[in-house]
């Protein structure tokens, strides 16, 4: 198994090296016979990855522990279901799961090539393919999964115990086919430069590739957000973590990039920008890549310090620069056709909220590697904490949520001042309208008040254009208030697909600032049947017990029994905050939760005496946690309709043309 693994990946990194090699040939010299054996071999790659992986996924269901790999993620006794996502448990299988998922997004580009203009499909077909062929030489001379031991030992390690969650079912696929996912956006863009083309016939296959990756990053995001809430047991859901930033940089540049290439479409403007983020969000995904798979910053995401870190460095440098030079040397055929008009324009709220972006993703960045950079200059490894983050991105933010109160009622070209006025007039009253009412409820600290209206600014212009659209269709059409609102996604999916994603952010907003501004945290050790007043509630300890999982006979579940009441003694749950200790010595400390739209209670298990008659607990009271989940679904579902391709309008029958033409008022 190990050879034919070890020859499937040296087959796949030889044939992208020549599809590579002829794929930009048919470029430059426009032979389409060269461009169409580069295309199939595209093709091939998907099957070839495909057979690795299964190969791979075969040793670990026969715990064949001659691989290296299989003894440092599997053991004899893991579940079924561990051994099938160990796959992407370890470094070098990790790695050829991102080359597998790349090998199906090159599939899928190749399968519709004749979608893209006829002069950048070999150009795409060779960015592609010199990005798999980069991983899958990766894979082959520096992170071997197929590599054998001399002398196999009888069992494995088994699987990281942060890792058996059902969230890392999800998380990583979901991770990286959002990274994966970007390498067709930035092929497309730099496809463009090479063959120099004016025109902007391409930008909606562009935008359309990038919703798709841009979609899987968040929910990338949103299910390890989840993951770390439920299973660090450290009463956060974010905590600014190296890995976590690596995965947001791409993320802001991305949703600049969905931004700015709107005003390109509609005003054929900030060309430049679009170029620029996309080729930013490509080496910022490397760049992340390089930071998981190296361990070069300490983080709890992180794998093991590895031999891959100068190949990384060294490609994400050529990309980068070869990138910012092509862009350099193309830079008249990106020229702006027209000029901003006015200040009170949409074209120029664009350009601030692409500067905003850009401002985040580099505080972000500089205080992610500002360990590197300060052992590097200093010989001192100095670390920068949540703090930092708070408080440079946290204006930036509110900049955002401003910008995004005022651009629904912004025109193209220019905006009457009168009319924006009395729109933008009704979005403030709405924010200081929440400002009062969380006054009310007991919110005094003023970043939140602020934060609190600056969400009810930004959600109420978006909800009022949702009204007006769906008053305008219902008046024309008598529809019921539900049906007029589907007929509106489905008419204009992209605006009100883009609206949608926008309340999500706002209930993002709303939750991030309630479980920010006003958390609550005690410990307290308990004697058996002893209460805890706490928050507005009582929590009695019940008892504990202590079990082996008949499907993880290597660890060693202890449980306590909590039940909470309301401040009137109303029974309102049994908890059961629980501790995973694992032979391996490591321990996992997953909360028991209840949650609320107006809070959440968690509770961990910090400690016990042998027969539970004391045990030690820490409590947490996230207020507004819940909207963060909620938010996040908003947000999934306003970039599903965003993404849902407009079916074409149904073909006018004959007979009634000359009539339509007689009458144009009757299909305007």
């Amino acid at each position: 198994m190990s050879l034919l693994g070890e020859l499937v990946l040296d087959l796949a990194w030889g044939l992208g090296l020549a599809g590579t090699a002829l794929a930009f040939y048919a470029g430059w010299r426009r032979e389409a016979r060269w461009e169409e054996v580069a295309r199939r071999i595209g093709l091939v790659m998907a099957p070839l990855l495909t057979l690795a992986v299964l190969l791979l996924e075969s040793a670990l269901l026969a715990d064949d522990f001659r691989l290296i790999y299989v003894a440092q993620v599997s053991r004899q006794t893991q579940p079924l279901f561990l051994k099938i996502t160990a796959l992407w448990g370890g470094q070098n299988g990790s790695l050829l799961f991102w080359s597998w998922l790349m090998s199906l997004f090159l599939f899928a580009a190749m399968a519709r090539a004749d979608r893209f203009p006829h002069d950048l499909r070999p150009f795409i077909a060779g960015v592609l393919l010199l990005t798999q062929t980069f991983f899958l030489l990766l894979n082959r001379f520096f992170a071997n999964p197929f590599e054998t031991f001399p002398v196999p030992p009888a069992d494995g390690r088994g699987l990281n115990p942060l890792l058996r969650h059902p969230g890392m079912i999800v998380h990583p696929p979901l991770l990286y086919l959002g990274f994966v996912g970007f390498a067709v956006p930035y092929a497309i863009v730099i496809a463009a430069l090479l063959a120099g083309r004016r025109d902007d016939e391409w930008i909606p296959l562009l935008r359309r590739w990038t919703l798709v990756a841009w979609l899987f990053l968040s929910l990338g995001l949103l299910v390890g957000a989840r993951w770390a809430y439920d299973v660090l047991g450290w009463g956060g859901y974010w905590g600014w973590d190296p890995v976590e930033n690596a995965a947001l940089l791409p993320w802001l540049t991305g949703t600049a990039f969905l931004h700015s290439v709107m005003v390109q479409e509609r005003r054929g403007m900030l060309k430049v920008w679009t170029a620029l983020l996309i080729i930013l969000t490509y080496a910022l995904v490397i760049l992340g890549t390089f930071i998981t798979r190296t361990g070069v910053i300490a983080s709890v995401h992180a794998f093991a310090r590895s031999a891959i870190g100068v190949p990384f460095l060294i490609y994400t440098g050529l990309v980068l620069v070869g990138s910012l030079a092509l862009l350099t040397v193309r830079w008249e055929l990106l020229r702006a056709e027209n000029r901003i008009e006015s200040w009170l324009s949409r074209e120029t709220f664009f350009l601030l909220n692409n500067w905003l972006f850009l401002g985040i993703a580099f505080a972000v960045f500089w205080g992610t590697f500002y360990p590197m950079f300060s052992e590097l200059l200093f010989n001192e490894k100095l670390t920068v904490g949540p703090p930092y983050y708070n408080r440079v991105t946290g204006p930036l933010f509110a900049g955002l949520y401003l910008l995004m109160g005022v651009i629904p009622f912004l025109r193209w070209r220019r905006t009457p001042g009168a009319s924006l006025r009395l729109a933008v007039g009704s979005s403030a009253m709405a924010g200081l309208g929440a400002m009062a009412l969380a006054r009310a409820l007991g919110v005094s600290l003023p970043w939140a008040l602020v934060g609190f209206g600056l969400c009810a600014f930004a959600g109420w212009g978006t909800l009022l254009d949702y009204a007006l659209g769906v008053r305008a269709r219902r008046r024309a059409t008598g529809e019921p208030w539900p049906t007029a609102l589907a007929r509106l996604l489905a008419r204009s999916p992209r605006r009100y697909g883009g609206y949608l994603v926008h309340l999500g952010v706002v209930l993002i907003g709303i939750g991030v600032i309630g479980s920010q501004a006003y958390p609550q945290e005690t410990q307290r050790t308990l004697q058996l049947g002893e209460a805890l007043s706490f928050g507005g509630y009582r929590l009695v300890y019940q008892g504990i017990r202590q079990y082996t999982p008949a499907t993880e006979p290597d660890v060693v579940v202890t449980q306590a029994w909590v039940r909470a009441f309301d401040a009137r003694g109303n029974l309102l749950a049994d908890l059961y905050p629980y501790v995973l200790q694992y032979d391996s010595g490591e321990s996992l400390t997953p909360p028991a939760l209840r949650a609320t739209l107006k809070e959440d209670l968690y509770i961990l298990l910090s400690g016990w005496v042998e027969g539970g008659n004391r045990a030690t607990f820490k409590i947490f009271i996230n207020p507004l946690v819940s909207w963060i989940w909620i938010g996040g679904i908003v947000l999934i579902l306003g970039t599903l309709v965003a993404v849902w391709p407009r079916p074409a309008p149904a073909p006018v029958p004959r007979m009634i043309r000359p009539r339509l033409q007689e009458e144009p008022s009757m299909v305007s």
